[in-house]
């Protein structure tokens, strides 16, 4: 049996998500995390918060580290 890989991201990480934003980017700041998450368009400002199982489900991958940066 092989673990599925947990997807490492944090607080002002740039995501990519599965679905691009009707703005046509798929660039993602995420500024809120708890229960919740909480992400920012990078294109168009707008902001979203999703409940965190399905912000795993459709999160692609992580862009930009803020810990990295």
């Amino acid at each position: 049996m092989s673990k599925v890989e947990e997807k490492k991201y944090g607080l002002n990480d740039i995501v990519e998500m599965k679905k691009q934003h009707p703005c046509g980017t798929n660039k993602w700041k995420i500024i809120r995390m708890g229960a919740d998450v909480r992400i920012k368009c990078e294109g168009c400002q707008h902001s979203v918060m999703i409940p965190r199982r399905e912000f795993e489900k459709k999160m692609k991958k992580v862009l930009l580290s803020a810990s990295e940066a």
